[in-house]
């Protein structure tokens, strides 16, 4: 049966992949190296991450202290978040945002450096091309709408290529060739027969990878996830994070508990936690539009980042738990800055491990922080900016241009993954009065709605991440199949277009000593 429009859809199909294709490599490729970041960064790391058992009357240092340990001892760096385990020999994991991570002995305080910066160097530059094709500055808007272009084109490949390769008839000698691969074939026909067998066998993930980078590159994609689920839309792109809460401190500015009793709060509420990190406030903007690092109480706020270390006004990342990735594409190892398209996201894949990843998508993506990136922190010290506020007006200072009318303060952020969760890239977040240290809010991926579930479950889906290691390698085999793709693709296009062209030899006639005679009407042949 002869399908309709069959004809032109296949020049469009043509025409789409040769424009996408090269781009459409690239995130591919990049899709590739990134899909078991998290994995590769704790192998690398796995000697940095593990410190020796304690004694039993040792006690672990509060997070007041560990912040305080690494500002020793990289006073240039800014703290921006705080992550420990459970577990007696871990070491607690201190991010310093953009700047990497480094991990401080819980019982000493000893700071060190994590062994594998060649390889977060690495997955800092596959981000980079997968996001935004290594632009920066003024440039990076450019990158990303190309890559978010091209994603597009990925899925429309992908969703045309099944028509086309839907036979005719349905007989084995015609399904053979476009169902599995043929041996002993060369040229045209190898190549048509694995760009069918690939197309066909791959294209279901694709269809995923880049249908969640759509999500993750586009507003109006994200804002379509919500409307179809019959929910309102966030105003900022991107899954949108918990509002900050809230809270009234006390009459006359009474003392605020330290961060390890509220910490003791939060694990009470989770006895089978994995992990739990403590997200730094993020720090007040300074008059020249650097951001001005807070500090612990009792300590002098550091100095603020040279230019260079990371960029004005930009959010800091929480730590990476184990397992999961960062976000930002550039992210680095997480999603270390957001997520983006083929690459917002993509591919954290949103990446990032299959095919156009998530822009980042890999660092941990907590429930209120969705911000689209896989879970970013902010950075400053243990004691929120609004708190900061609100110390400064009890004791008569002036308040900053952004300080609450109400004298409300910001509760402080815990994000708790728990041991055996469902889904897999599921935390929750408590937010706790840091006077009275009640519970103030608590919200896990349960309490969000339809529309805010599955925008989060694309994310992860972008990068394999929402299925596990099992995920991680279907997407990055997948992403190989899409070079496969491109190749082949190309291989057939250069073809149609510039066939070889095999000179004619003339077949020469053999001599006779007698002529011919020639048959006529009146002579019998």
């Amino acid at each position: 049966m002869a399908l309709p429009l069959r004809k032109p859809l296949f020049w469009i199909h043509l025409v789409v992949g040769v424009v996408v294709g090269i781009v459409v490599a690239i995130m591919s490729v990049t899709g590739v190296a990134i899909a078991f970041e998290s994995q590769v960064l704790e192998w690398a790391e796995a000697e940095a991450r593990a410190v020796p058992a304690p004694q039993a009357e040792v006690r672990r240092l509060p997070i007041e202290a560990l912040v305080a340990k690494v500002r020793e001892a990289k006073p240039e760096a800014q703290v921006s978040g705080v992550t420990v385990y459970p577990s007696a020999t871990a070491a607690a994991q201190v991010a310093l945002g953009r700047a990497g991570v480094v991990f401080v002995n819980p019982y000493t305080g000893e700071v060190r450096e994590g062994g594998a910066k060649g390889w977060r160097d690495f997955f800092h530059v596959m981000e980079d091309w997968h996001r935004w094709l290594a632009t920066g500055g003024d440039n990076r808007a450019i990158g990303k709408a190309i890559t978010g272009a091209s994603n597009a084109g990925f899925l429309f490949l992908a969703l045309s290529g099944l028509y086309l390769w839907w036979p005719r008839r349905w007989t084995l000698k015609t399904v053979r060739p476009v169902l599995w691969f043929k041996r002993g074939l060369k040229g045209k026909p190898r190549d048509f027969n694995w760009h069918n067998v690939i197309g066909l066998w791959s294209m279901p993930v694709l269809v995923v990878l880049t249908a969640s980078g759509m999500v993750i590159s586009y507003k109006w994609a994200s804002d379509f996830v919500y409307s179809v689920t019959g929910n309102p839309a966030p105003a900022t792109q991107g899954p949108p994070g918990s509002a900050g809460v809230k809270v009234t401190p006390p009459e006359g500015g009474g003392p605020r508990k330290e961060l390890g009793a509220l910490l003791a709060t939060v694990q009470e509420q989770v006895p089978a936690w994995s992990s739990i990190t403590y997200r730094l406030p993020s720090p007040p903007r300074g008059a020249g539009g650097q951001d001005k690092p807070s500090a612990p109480p009792g300590q002098a706020p550091s100095a603020p980042p040279r230019a260079g270390q990371g960029e004005p006004g930009a959010r800091a990342e929480a730590p990476v738990v184990a397992g999961e990735r960062r976000a930002e594409s550039p992210v680095t190892n997480s999603e270390r800055r957001t997520e983006t398209p083929a690459g917002e996201g993509a591919p954290r894949a949103e990446s990032r491990g299959g095919a156009p990843v998530g822009e980042g998508e890999r660092r941990v993506e907590a429930p209120a922080a969705e911000g689209e990136r896989r879970a970013e922190s902010r950075g400053g010290a243990p004691v929120a900016e609004g708190e900061r506020r609100a110390e400064g007006k009890s004791r008569g200072e002036s308040r900053g241009p952004k300080g609450d009318s109400d004298g409300k303060v910001d509760a402080v952020t815990f994000n708790v993954k728990e041991q055996d969760g469902w889904p897999l890239f599921a935390s929750t977040q408590f937010s706790v009065d840091p006077f009275s240290g009640v519970i103030a809010k608590r919200e896990g991926f349960a309490d969000f709605n339809s529309g805010r579930k599955l925008r989060t479950w694309l994310r992860f889906l972008h990068t394999g991440e929402a299925l596990g290691w099992v995920g991680q390698l279907i997407a990055a085999m997948a992403s190989l199949g899409g070079v496969f793709l491109v190749w082949t693709g190309f291989a057939l296009s250069w073809r149609r277009f510039f066939p070889k062209r095999n000179p004619r030899t003339s077949t020469p006639v053999p001599a006779s000593s007698e002529p011919t005679p020639v048959s006529s009407p009146e002579t019998p042949a």
